[in-house]
């Protein structure tokens, strides 16, 4: 009877836990609101998506120094979509009324404009460094975007799935 060498068997099982090891660390399994360094593919920060797919961006408004905040929500096709603006002030780089579609209220002081139907598949934003304080609000909450991503900052923000080494990486803004 041939006696088995166990060195034989680890070459063979070797390749298959580096492999296996590879396939959990690389293959993107968790779909997220991702806030990517520029255009790089460095993720710096992300939201981990369940059920609830609506979030929204809040900032003061540079030159009003009143809040805008900007509501969106994820499409089938992993887009994003805007449905709503509020803002406190008609000045410099507010709109003045809706367009096509969409429907502009005035309630308590604010404005609205609702029933938007803007899609893109990012955008950029750069995290403000003085007045803007860039939040993010997801479940209610709110998550101030400077506490996890530096000011003045250039990301790029957009739905994808993450990998585990990803998530490692950047930071969970919702822990």
């Amino acid at each position: 009877m041939k006696e088995r060498k166990p060195g034989r068997q680890i070459l063979i099982l070797l390749p298959l836990i580096l492999i296996s090891i590879a396939i959990i660390f690389f293959i993107p399994i968790k779909q997220a609101l991702v806030f990517e360094y520029q255009n790089t593919g460095k993720v710096l920060a992300y939201i981990p998506f369940s059920k609830e797919k609506n979030f929204k961006i809040k900032y003061t408004h540079s030159i009003h120094l009143s809040d805008v905040v900007e509501s969106y929500t994820v499409t089938e096709e992993k887009k994003i979509k805007q449905y709503e603006l509020m803002y406190e002030d008609f000045a410099i780089g507010m709109p003045e009324n809706a367009t096509d579609g969409e429907i502009f209220e005035q309630k308590d002081g604010k404005y609205y404009i609702k029933n938007m139907n803007r899609t893109f598949p990012l955008f950029d934003l750069r995290i403000g460094k003085v007045r803007a304080n860039h939040r993010v609000l997801y479940k209610n909450r709110e998550y101030p975007l400077a506490n996890y991503i530096e000011a003045g900052t250039w990301v790029r923000i957009k739905i994808e799935k993450i990998n585990l080494f990803q998530q490692l990486k950047g930071v969970n803004i919702l822990e």
